[in-house]
């Protein structure tokens, strides 16, 4: 596809290797954004919308790990679920998707569809811990995550 509407870039821990890279993917991103109603990433597909140019001079989200390396793009990173700049969303963490997703579902097909999408998936978040937010977590738990997280990166950075 050529000319999308709408264009959700996903996260993962490969996503540093392909920004760095220039994977073709990046062309893709690049070719696409002018002609796109809304450009979208969840998690650290925001740093693949950096390195193409999108995030330039615009406020960003990302997952929280990967959320200042967006200044190296000229974002503005900002620790929120979802930032909407211009035609450009993005949405933190892979859970933070969903916030998303409902959010961009509000925008182009009103409020009802979007609460008539979230009844229909029952979305009603009641996690049994309040450590979904580095701000919330204690420290030992954001350790052990960037830990695992380093690994996963690394892992897939040797492939």
């Amino acid at each position: 596809m050529t000319d999308p509407d709408v264009l959700l870039v996903p996260g993962g821990v490969i996503t540093r290797r392909l920004a760095r890279d220039g994977a073709p993917i990046v062309d893709w991103i690049r070719a696409v954004h002018p002609t796109t109603t809304v450009t979208t990433s969840v998690c650290t597909g925001a740093l693949l919308l950096g390195a193409v140019g999108v995030l330039q001079g615009r406020r960003a989200t990302t997952h929280w790990m990967a959320l200042e390396q967006l200044r190296a793009y000229g974002a503005t990173p900002c620790a929120e679920r979802v930032v909407a700049d211009g035609k450009v969303r993005t949405g933190a963490g892979v859970a933070a998707g969903i916030d998303l997703a409902l959010q961009l579902v509000g925008e182009l097909h009103g409020a009802e569809t979007a609460q008539a999408v979230q009844l229909g998936i029952e979305y009603d978040p009641q996690p049994p811990y309040d450590a979904g937010a580095p701000g919330k977590a204690p420290p030992v738990i954001r350790d052990l995550v960037a830990g695992v997280l380093a690994t996963a990166e690394a892992e897939a950075l040797a492939s």
